[in-house]
């Protein structure tokens, strides 16, 4: 009896794991769906171009030449050039403007949660309406921060001051989605810590950087990530604020494999689908070496501390 009993619960157990097993698949199904169809398959679908002459409608072997192409366009390594300079510019602003605003909204002190609001905003805008409103914020004659300079600095046109506009509207656009992230951490650190740190006669910057910045090292570590990668993948809003001009002083990697494959309003040449996506395979090992080589620097600082 003691048997059967044992066999009826062996095969009840087989069952419902069965249908625990099948219940996942069915949630997991959609998922598995549309990575497989809006990410692998685009993939594998650019990948298979490299080598073609290919401009949407008909595609020609070419072998090397995309390859050859590539080592001597100065216009594309140039952008390269770009993407790690506004990428640094971005992180040096954002990552402690992000920190500092995240510190003192942690006070709640009256209005916090406005001003929470008020610097999230930004970052649920559009990157096409942001270029949009900068672009009139940094317009030579009649904008809005001339303006009030009283000066005629041409922001957008001249090769000295492009990268300053292209920065501020990465910073704006930005800081607020690192800010909440910051204030996630804060929250996660107990009242005890800082209440033995005043005991200890800590004043508010030796709490910060003896207690709040060691114990944010964890989020640190994350926010610094995706400001890189996000840095490294920015194009939209440059596109509408600046067009990658002037002399594609501000044309970055991916804005200038945009043009490539769908053109622009000065190009009226042929897509160049194929050789734009040798040279989105190239950004993608860029980005990834970048994040791989950040990712064990901080495991070594990891265990240096």
């Amino acid at each position: 009896m003691r048997k059967k009993q044992t066999a009826g619960i062996t095969v009840k157990h087989d069952m419902m794991s069965n249908k625990d097993k099948i219940s996942a698949a069915l949630m997991l199904a959609p998922v598995v769906i549309l990575l497989l169809v809006c990410s692998i398959y685009p993939f594998f679908w650019m990948f298979r171009y490299i080598c073609y002459d290919y401009n949407g409608f008909t595609a020609h072997f070419t072998g090397l030449e995309n390859f050859q192409r590539m080592m001597s366009d100065s216009n594309f390594w140039s952008s390269v050039g770009h993407t790690f300079e506004y990428a640094a510019y971005k992180i040096i602003f954002i990552i402690p403007l992000a920190l500092v605003l995240a510190v003192l909204l942690n006070q709640r002190v009256p209005g916090s949660t406005v001003f929470r609001l008020v610097f999230f905003l930004p970052t649920v805008i559009s990157s096409s309406i942001s270029g949009m409103i900068f672009s009139f914020i940094f317009a030579t004659s009649n904008g809005l921060l001339n303006g009030l300079l009283g000066s005629h600095i041409p922001w957008l046109t001249n090769t000295k001051y492009v990268m300053i506009a292209v920065t501020t509207l990465a910073v704006w656009g930005g800081f607020g989605n690192y800010m909440l992230y910051f204030l996630t951490g804060m929250n996660g650190i107990s009242e005890d810590v800082y209440e033995a740190a005043k005991i200890d006669g800590a004043n508010g910057l030796q709490t910060f950087f003896k207690v709040t910045l060691p114990m944010l090292s964890p989020v640190l570590k994350v926010v610094l990530m995706l400001a890189i990668t996000s840095a490294f993948k920015d194009y939209e809003a440059i596109m509408v604020l600046s067009g990658g001009g002037p002399g594609n002083r501000s044309m970055v990697m991916f804005l200038y494999i945009y043009t490539l494959i769908f053109g622009s309003s000065n190009n009226v040449t042929q897509a160049q689908i194929g050789y734009g996506a040798l040279l989105s395979c190239v950004a993608a090992v860029i980005v990834g070496c970048v994040t791989i080589i950040y990712l064990k620097l901080s495991k070594k600082l990891d265990n240096v501390v």
